[in-house]
């Protein structure tokens, strides 16, 4: 055993690793040996440029795939509004005496044609053409009136009316709007006081068909002008009244309604009925009416487009042409 063995069972510090590789390779005592030569330091690698780093190239965005488009539903029809059906006239029923109607020199519809029918036949015509053309509720509204009493308005009213229903397949409803001086019914020979248009007017809960009377007349229906009150010109100009009026017209393309109207320049229900209606008929009496009344009437009744002339008891016609006392023309 050696001393440096002893060393270590003495307690001795363990031998290094350099010393044990000294006394193994005989390089002589930590220190003592020759001197190693120094180790040349190891050149560092050469920097090399860094590398370029790829631009990410813009990728195409991806196109969505086409899908098939899916068949478009099939169109639903939609359901055509239901045409406004035509109200019936359900009033009371009445026969016209005919021997009041010869009596008040009026058109009897079972009498021989006469010059007095060939003349109200000439008038319809155009009031029935100008109807037609303008195929509207409103066109089917006729308004007679006069300037003044005493022109033969009523008598005129009531011949038309009953010429319009000898027309086929043509209903008549002659409205008496004459509340001041209410005469229809007399001159019809049907029983008076019943109610009619101003009842109609005052209480919206009246359906104004049932104040319809039916007539033994094919065609003819006449509504009594009703009770009269103080309010009748305010009745009439309420919007109410376009309500009743279009309530009979209405959905009834082959209903024509004339409405016997006070005097134009005496009262103002035929002013107030004529924003109401599409034709006005203006009777004026031949010889005596003056210029002045016929322009102011016409005046009054400028809420309607269209104002006809008719000229009543003349005695002569331009073309020589007579059928009776009546000619007419329009304007």
């Amino acid at each position: 055993m050696t001393d440096q063995g002893k060393i270590n069972r003495e307690g001795a510090r363990p031998a290094s690793l350099f010393e044990r590789a000294d006394n193994a390779f005989g390089l002589g005592p930590l220190g003592t040996g020759p001197a190693l030569p120094p180790v040349p330091p190891i050149p560092a690698p050469p920097r090399r440029p860094a590398a370029r780093q790829p631009q990410p190239q813009a990728q195409p965005q991806a196109q969505p795939t086409p899908t098939p488009e899916a068949p478009a539903p099939p169109v639903q029809p939609q359901p055509q509004a239901e045409a406004p059906r035509a109200v019936a006239f359900c009033g009371p029923t009445a026969s016209i005496d005919r021997d009041h109607l010869r009596m008040n020199s009026l058109i009897v519809p079972e009498d021989p044609v006469s010059g007095l029918l060939e003349e109200f036949r000439i008038v319809k015509r155009e009031l029935l053409a100008d109807a037609r053309a303008g195929d509207t509720p409103l066109a089917r509204r006729i308004l007679v009136c006069s300037p003044h009493p005493g022109e033969g308005k009523t008598y005129c009213a009531i011949n038309l009316a009953i010429a319009l229903a000898a027309e086929r397949d043509l209903e008549v409803l002659l409205v008496d709007a004459d509340v001041v001086k209410p005469n229809v019914t007399e001159h019809l020979g049907i029983e008076a006081g019943q109610r009619g248009l101003m009842d109609a007017l005052a209480d919206p809960a009246v359906a104004p068909e049932s104040l319809v009377i039916r007539t033994d007349i094919p065609g003819l229906f006449v509504m009594p002008a009703g009770t009269a009150n103080t309010l009748d010109a305010e009745y009439l100009a309420s919007a109410h009244t376009g309500a009743v009026l279009d309530r009979l017209t209405e959905g009834a393309p082959n209903r024509i309604l004339i409405f016997d109207t006070p005097p134009a320049l005496a009262a103002s229900p035929a002013a107030e009925l004529a924003g109401h209606v599409g034709q006005a008929l203006l009777v004026v009496r031949a010889d005596e009416t003056a210029r002045a009344a016929l322009e102011d009437a016409q005046q009054l009744l400028s809420a309607c487009a269209d104002i006809k002339l008719l000229l009543n008891a003349t005695r002569y016609s331009p073309s020589g042409r007579r059928f009776g006392t009546y000619g007419a023309r329009g304007k």
